[in-house]
């Protein structure tokens, strides 16, 4: 089949692999859209923390936002998975340690994660094995493009769920990216005044209906009773702590290339609650439901789709009018 290959910083391009073949438990499913993150490109730099800590290495298959349809099952798999429209999630635990015991299976020490960490090849490639009981069924109303976008949904979600926020409540948005444009989309659907702040695609947000969107020049003097940081600046989350309102919550969701100072007295002081929110797990099946409801609909976000030839330049920087790009490996 083929696949997108990372071998090396700023190295790779699509090839002829071996199609997998579901080992017990697993499924194989025919991928149909597969999304690219900044993960994705923090690989493609060299980057990525996991490279150098040892949980992966080139060459690996990348992508982790997927959907498809299972063509094959593995022994012990009930055959009534085939044919079926799935998504899977990220975060693969080993399901016997205290972690995972206690659902938290996405913050295993000895996770897998689906074309990130651990060996496991990811989705952008024509064929993708992945355990069956990391599946969520797709109902009629959630299509390809919608399916990869669930796993960035997950995250955002769960941000938007720890700001705590509903009706007359002000949530600024740091970071009008994919993830902080879900987030803002699922807050707005639980009723919250949002607000947005960036240095650019502000004009993308407030085509989204997004009115109240700023710069750090330009951010008025409002009470925010949360703040959610989906930012990748080191400076951002401070702040979030000093824009916040005294008893209100933070929630950090970006992750900077460099460690990001905060001064826990501001915390204290404040008698701030603050979040953090890794990976979309515990948030998976919601995000489906809301899709195929329609109270959030993130369809907008996807600026363009790629075939498998056109990952690369992604990587390499090429962008769109809006954030998410996915890519069809059927193309």
């Amino acid at each position: 089949m083929r696949a997108f290959v990372l071998t090396g910083p700023r190295r790779g391009a699509v090839l002829e692999v071996p199609s997998p073949e579901p080992a017990p438990g697993e499924v194989v499913v025919d991928v149909e859209r597969a999304g690219v993150c900044g993960t994705d490109v923090e690989f493609f730099t060299g980057e990525m923390a996991y490279l150098h800590q040892g949980h992966a290495a080139y060459p690996m298959r990348l992508g982790h936002e997927w959907a498809g349809t299972v063509s094959a099952v593995g022994a012990g798999v009930d055959p009534a998975w085939l044919g079926s429209r799935v998504m899977g999630d990220t975060m693969l635990g080993d399901r016997t340690c205290r972690r995972c015991r206690r659902g938290h299976q996405h913050t295993c020490e000895d996770r897998q994660e689906v074309g990130i960490r651990g060996g496991r090849a990811g989705a952008l490639a024509e064929r993708l094995a992945v355990p069956a009981w990391s599946l969520h069924t797709l109902p009629d109303e959630v299509d390809a493009v919608l399916g990869a976008l669930v796993e960035p949904g997950g995250n955002a979600l769960r941000a938007a769920r720890a700001a705590g926020a509903g009706e007359g409540d002000r949530v600024l948005v740091l970071g009008p990216g994919t993830i902080g444009l879900l987030t803002a989309m699922f807050l707005r659907a639980a009723g919250a005044e949002v607000h947005l702040l960036g240095q650019d695609a502000l004009t993308f947000a407030r085509s989204l209906g997004f009115a109240h969107t700023w710069t750090r020049d330009t951010l008025p003097d409002l009470p925010f009773d949360a703040v959610v940081d989906a930012s990748g600046a080191a400076e951002l989350p401070a702040l979030a702590v000093e824009v916040v309102e005294p008893a209100g919550r933070v929630v950090y969701i970006g992750l900077s290339a460099r460690p990001s100072e905060l001064d826990t007295r501001a915390l204290v002081m404040k008698d701030v609650t603050a979040v953090g929110v890794l990976s979309a797990s515990p948030a998976l099946a919601d995000t489906i439901t809301a899709y195929a409801t329609g109270s959030v609909d993130p369809r907008p976000l996807v600026g363009a789709t790629l075939g498998l030839d056109g990952v690369a330049a992604v990587l390499g920087g090429e962008r769109f009018a809006a954030p998410k790009v996915h890519v069809d490996p059927r193309r």
